[in-house]
């Protein structure tokens, strides 16, 4: 109607439970982040003061969490096992491939590619128990990396946090992987970051990574060996308007991220009552493919050449990574992947 395709009202209960996943992700995501920001104001408003002091005495106790692990790892369990999260990852769907074991007797730096327009499947596949993950990869807990000001707005920190979530500081890193003192402990980061998010167009394959080794020097710094995992169907769940380097746009774009650190991609994906447009993503298969782990040795000081050659390693197995397995998820044989 109107050139609109509406929602299918007789659809399947499985595609409604689905859909209400989806809706429940961006609730979560965005809504209590903005309920966070402005409850604060609405109790000191209506006199509720009290309120506002009682978290601000939890939030001073609790300062610490988002450098230290998140929570327990019995709260994450918990918060996993929810069942919407598990129609979230089902919605598109999202599907997990391992091409080698990750033993539980040493630790794991992931990086994750591309970042896509939010982070769809790392995100779907890390907060659920159902989709594969821990029987993948048993014995080996996870925790993503994620900006700081996802820590800033009540409610929203505390849901993060009780998801596994941690500040991606290298302070943060670190603590998890190596002055913890634990093993079978994997840190997931999703290296291009809000910068990359402006490459996320459907089809494209581009990565904010040429010059990006932070993480790589974390990895011998902890001792942690690297794994990459590329997610295809990624940028494939939203349309963003056109926005090349040295546009208008795109500048105002860059202009934003160096000031707020998020980057604001203009997007359409489909709607609450639709599927035509509006800010949900589209069904789009993701498949998340994780490779070998790369062998890192600890180094305490390692010097810029070191950094360099590991992560020249690191670029040449992620495009092996991407060359083997890009024709089964349906991207042309032509096509290649891209470090800026």
């Amino acid at each position: 109607m109107m050139g609109i395709e509406w929602n299918d009202i007789h659809a399947s209960p499985e595609r409604k439970r689905q859909f209400f996943g989806v809706v429940y992700f961006f609730v979560l995501t965005f809504v209590t982040g903005i309920i966070g920001l402005f409850l604060p104001i609405y109790w000191i408003l209506n006199g509720n003061w009290y309120l506002l002091l009682a978290y601000a005495a939890w939030y001073y106790y609790d300062r610490k969490s988002p450098k230290r692990g998140a929570y327990r790892q019995s709260i994450v369990a918990i918060v996993r096992r929810n069942p919407m999260v598990k129609w979230f990852a089902e919605y598109f769907p999202v599907r997990i491939h391992k091409t080698a074991d990750l033993p539980p007797d040493r630790n794991y730096l992931i990086g994750s590619h591309p970042h896509g327009i939010i982070g769809l499947g790392i995100n779907a596949l890390f907060l659920s128990d159902k989709t594969g993950l821990d029987e993948s990869f048993p014995g080996i807990r996870f925790n993503v990396c994620t900006l700081p000001v996802n820590f800033y707005s009540m409610l929203r920190r505390e849901f993060v946090l009780a998801s596994g979530y941690i500040d991606s500081s290298r302070e943060s890193i670190e603590y998890v992987l190596r002055d913890s003192g634990e093993k079978g402990r994997a840190v997931v980061i999703v290296v291009g970051g809000a910068e990359e998010a402006l490459e996320a167009h459907p089809g494209k394959h581009i990565l904010t990574l040429k010059n990006r080794r932070g993480f790589v020097r974390e990895a011998i710094l902890t001792g942690s060996n690297l794994v990459p995992a590329y997610s295809f169907g990624e940028n494939d769940a939203y349309d963003q308007m056109e926005n090349p380097p040295g546009s208008k746009l795109r500048k105002f774009q860059e202009f934003m991220k160096h000031y707020t650190t998020m980057s604001p991609p203009v997007i359409s994906g489909r709607g609450f009552f639709n599927r035509t447009f509006g800010s949900l993503p589209k069904r789009s298969r993701i498949d998340v493919v994780f490779g070998a782990p790369i062998e890192v040795q600890m180094n305490d000081n390692p010097t810029k050449e070191e950094i360099a050659a590991l992560h020249e390693v690191y670029l040449g197995n992620l495009t092996q990574l991407f060359e083997t397995n890009k024709e089964k998820f349906g991207v042309p044989k032509e096509t290649k992947l891209q470090f800026v």
